[in-house]
């Protein structure tokens, strides 16, 4: 098998104002047919092959993939290729995908409980600029006024070959690999690469509110989220904080979990994880340390928040138990290294690693750098949890009104 991934430099965060969605709209556009390929030729080509395939807008870029047997490697490339120098950009196929993207908004975030909660609700609260607080889905509104026009404006300022990584495992010869990939993409023609806009903001210095009605949801929950430092300037610090993620929830053993959940009864769940989606790195700065939990008592939201701060306090106080660091470390060093046993999954994070990083290799280098993270440095990442640099988004529930 071989894992084929393309990811372009732009996401929700390159939105321009009055187009919130366009980035994942312009994603559905990109399977609609390209230069040499009719509309469902590119699915019909891969499956016959008996392969796979999809695509995903993230904040700061977007990829697509696919998994083929190793004797359609280079049919994979032809395909990736042909969509990057010219997909088809109709009137018709762009009136076509604002309808799914609609209907995809309906069935994902209107029509579902706790839609859109907290990803689409937290950002507004946390962040000031357009670009890390709108709505990266899209408002009904913005999508219905794109126009083809925008849509091949979009494509020539992002959809450059100098502004992709193209990533590639399994079952290849590497430089035969090579051989193809320049006789395939080497001839798309050259444009600028866009320049990286720098989305950083202040940290904050009071804690900021606000309150959701989710008529669908049948009990409260509550987001918090807290400003870490940059990933791109301050690794370490970073990931501390990921594994401080780690010692709250994850497991039955965690922090969070044995205090609010098991001791204290106060939630149903509880989660601390940090990014939009749950991957610790895929977010250029700013991005977020997240708590989110679910409960039965409406009035439980000012003791679950103070619950939270005591653990939090503890940990910046009294640091961690023995063999707590280094049983979250081992497990997430663990995860790393079982999931680039997928070959997709190695052709993803390899060029992810190299697109928000620079350095492909530094996914390999993880388990390492994790390893010199301290008690000490738990310690401050937990101090610097304190209720004047977080948001809060307290969500109303309706469905048992």
């Amino acid at each position: 098998m071989v894992g084929i991934a393309v990811l372009y430099d732009v996401g929700f965060r390159s939105e321009p104002l009055g187009r919130t969605g366009f980035a994942h709209l312009f994603e559905h556009l990109m399977f609609q047919g390209s230069a040499n390929l009719e509309k469902l030729q590119h699915f019909r080509y891969v499956q016959a092959s008996g392969g796979m395939f999809n695509g995903s807008t993230h904040l700061d870029y977007t990829n697509y993939f696919e998994v083929l047997p190793s004797n359609a490697f280079e049919r994979g490339l032809f395909l990736e290729a042909d969509r990057m120098r010219s997909p088809r950009i109709t009137e018709e196929n762009l009136a076509n995908q604002i309808s799914v993207v609609k209907e995809e908004i309906r069935v994902n975030v209107l029509n579902r409980p706790y839609g859109g909660f907290p990803w689409l609700v937290l950002p507004p609260v946390l962040f000031d600029t357009f670009p890390n607080a709108h709505n990266g889905y899209g408002g009904f509104e913005d999508l219905q006024s794109a126009t083809a026009e925008d849509a091949s404006a979009f494509f020539d300022s992002y959809y450059a070959p100098a502004n992709a990584v193209l990533g590639v495992a399994g079952d290849v010869d590497a430089d035969r690999a090579i051989e193809l990939i320049e006789q395939h993409f080497g001839g798309i023609r050259r444009r600028k690469k866009p320049p990286r806009q720098n989305f950083g903001e202040p940290m904050l210095s009071a804690e900021r509110r606000e309150t959701v009605t989710d008529d669908l949801a049948p009990m409260p929950a509550v987001a918090l989220g807290y400003r870490v430092p940059n990933p791109g300037d301050d690794l370490h610090s970073y990931l501390a904080n990921v594994l401080l993620a780690e010692i709250l929830s994850d497991g039955d053993a965690s922090r969070l979990q044995r205090s609010l959940v098991q001791s204290k009864r106060l939630v149903t769940d509880i989660g601390a994880y940090l990014g939009t989606f749950g991957d610790p790195l895929e977010e250029r700065d700013p991005t977020r340390l997240n708590i989110t939990a679910h409960y039965s008592d409406q009035s439980a939201t000012e003791r679950v928040l103070s619950a939270v701060d005591v653990e939090l306090d503890r940990l910046a106080t009294s640091g961690t138990e023995s063999g707590e660091l280094d049983r979250v470390r081992t497990k997430f060093a663990a995860t790393i290294f079982r999931e680039l046993d997928q070959v997709l999954n190695r052709s993803l994070e390899f060029a992810k690693f190299e697109m928000l990083f620079g350095r492909a290799s530094l996914i390999l280098g993880l388990p390492t750098l994790l390893a010199e993270i301290t008690d000490d440095d738990i310690r401050l990442a937990a101090a610097r949890l304190v209720p004047a640099s977080r948001a809060v988004v307290e969500l109303i529930p309706g469905a048992s009104a």
